[in-house]
C-alpha cells in the first residue's frame, strides 16, 4: 500500500514538471515569433515605397477649353420619296418586268395585269353607248316632226311636251352610257402597271401568274437621291435643337462619317415613348440605303468650360471620379460633370471631352484609362521629358557661291 502511494506521488510530480516545461517552451516560441514580426516590420518600413511608372500617354491635361456641345442621335435611314405600285383592279398578274435593284423612271410601264375581262366590259359599254345614241337620234327626229305638226295644228301641244321629254331622257341615257365607257376604259388602263416615281425597285411582292386583289402591293420603289434620318429626341433636349444644325453620322457596319442637317422637327410627340421625332437630311453617299441604322451627334453650339478628356473619367464607383497627380502620388477626386463636347483646338480624333464643374482645377493632370486601376496614394513616377529635336543646321555655302 505505501508503494502505491509513492508511485502516485511521483506521477503527480512528473506531470507538474511536464506542464512547466511546456509553458517555458511556449513562451520562448512566442518571444521568437514577436521578434521575427518586429524584424519584418522594420524591414518593410525601411524598404522604398512601391512606384507606378507612367508613360507619356498616361497623363491627360485639365484645362479650360471651348467645347462644341453635341447631342447623340440614332435611328433608321428613310428615303424621302417611296411608293408602292398597287393593283388598282383585281386580276391575274400576267407580266412583271422589274426585279429588286432595277432602276425605273416615272411613268415607265413595269408590268401588266390580265385585261381580257376589262376589254369585254369596254366593248359592252361602247355598244350600250351606241344603242343610246341611236335612241337619241330617234327621239330627236320625233321631236322635230312633232314640232312641225304642232305648227300646222295637226297635233296638240301636249304631244309635243311628251316628245321633248323623250328626247331629254334619250340624251341623259346617252351621257350615262358614255360615262360607263370611260369607266370601262379606265379599268382597262388600270390593268397596266406604271412606276409613279423614279428610283430603284426595293421589293417585288408578287409573281406572274398570281391573282392579286384590289390594292394589293406588287412592287416597292425607293428614291435614294434624298435620304433622311428619323431620330427620337428626348423632351429635355428639344430647346437646344435648332433647324439647320449640323451633324455627323456613322452608318451601321461602316466607319465612314457622312454629313447631315436638321431639316424638320415633328410638332407632336410619339404616343407612349413621349419623344419627338427630328428629321436630318443626309448628304449623298454611295453607302446610303433605305432602312439602314445610323448613329451620330448634332452640334448644339459652343461653351467655354474647365474640361478633361472623357477617357479620364472612371465610373467603377458610385460616383464618377478621376485620379489626379498631386505631389508625386495618385489622388482620387470625385467629379461633378457637365456637358460633353469636342474641343475645337484639339485634333478631330482626340475624342470627346466633358465639362468638370467641381473636383479638379485648371493645370491639374489626371491619369488616362490606359494607366489602369491605381489605388489612392500610390507613388507615381513621371515619364522622362522628351528631348527637343536639334534644329537642322544650314550647310555653309561653298566657295565661289
Amino acid at each position: 500500500m505505501p508503494d502505491v502511494q509513492k508511485k502516485k506521488t511521483r506521477l503527480r510530480w512528473a506531470m507538474a514538471l511536464l506542464v512547466v516545461v511546456v509553458l517555458v517552451a511556449g513562451r520562448q516560441l512566442m518571444t521568437k515569433r514577436t521578434a521575427a514580426q518586429a524584424s519584418m516590420a522594420a524591414t518593410a518600413a525601411s524598404a522604398p515605397p512601391p512606384q507606378l511608372e507612367l508613360g507619356p500617354q498616361d497623363l491627360l491635361p485639365v484645362e479650360r477649353t471651348a467645347l462644341s456641345r453635341r447631342l447623340e442621335v440614332s435611328g433608321s435611314l428613310k428615303a424621302v420619296n417611296t411608293a408602292f405600285v398597287k393593283a388598282r383592279v383585281a386580276a391575274e398578274l400576267k407580266t412583271l418586268t422589274v426585279r429588286e435593284g432595277d432602276a425605273v423612271k416615272a411613268g415607265q410601264v413595269i408590268g401588266q395585269l390580265d385585261a381580257t375581262e376589262f376589254d369585254w366590259r369596254l366593248r359592252q359599254a361602247e355598244q350600250q353607248a351606241a344603242a343610246a345614241r341611236a335612241q337619241l337620234e330617234i327621239a330627236q327626229r320625233q321631236l322635230a316632226n312633232n314640232k312641225a305638226l304642232v305648227a300646222q295644228g295637226f297635233i296638240s301641244p301636249t304631244a309635243l311636251d311628251t316628245s321633248t321629254s323623250n328626247e331629254a331622257g334619250a340624251q341623259a341615257t346617252l351621257q350615262a352610257a358614255l360615262a360607263a365607257v370611260e369607266l370601262a376604259r379606265k379599268s382597262r388602263g388600270d390593268a397596266t402597271l406604271v412606276a409613279p416615281i423614279a428610283g430603284l425597285v426595293a421589293q417585288r411582292l408578287a409573281q406572274p401568274g398570281e391573282r392579286v386583289a384590289l390594292d394589293a402591293r406588287i412592287v416597292e420603289i425607293v428614291d435614294l437621291s434624298r435620304i433622311e434620318l428619323e431620330a427620337a429626341i428626348a423632351p429635355q433636349d428639344l430647346p437646344s435643337l435648332q433647324l439647320g444644325a449640323k451633324a455627323g453620322l456613322l452608318l451601321d457596319g461602316t466607319g465612314q462619317e457622312v454629313a447631315a442637317t436638321v431639316v424638320r422637327i415633328n410638332p407632336s410627340a410619339t404616343a407612349g415613348a413621349r419623344t419627338v421625332s427630328a428629321y436630318l437630311a443626309v448628304a449623298p453617299h454611295p453607302g446610303l440605303r433605305h432602312g439602314l441604322f445610323a448613329r451620330g451627334s448634332v452640334e448644339l453650339g459652343q461653351t467655354t468650360a474647365l474640361a478633361i478628356p472623357l477617357s479620364a473619367v472612371r465610373n467603377d464607383q458610385a460616383q464618377p471620379y478621376a485620379i489626379r497627380l498631386r505631389d508625386g502620388r495618385a489622388q482620387r477626386r470625385v467629379l461633378a460633370l457637365g456637358a460633353q463636347g469636342r474641343p475645337a483646338q484639339h485634333a478631330a480624333g482626340a475624342g470627346d471631352w466633358v465639362e468638370v464643374r467641381s473636383g479638379l482645377e485648371a493645370g491639374d493632370r489626371v491619369l488616362a484609362a490606359s494607366a489602369g486601376l491605381v489605388p489612392d496614394g500610390v507613388r507615381l513616377k513621371l515619364p522622362p521629358a522628351t528631348p527637343a529635336l536639334p534644329a537642322a543646321s544650314t550647310p555653309a555655302p561653298a566657295a565661289g557661291d
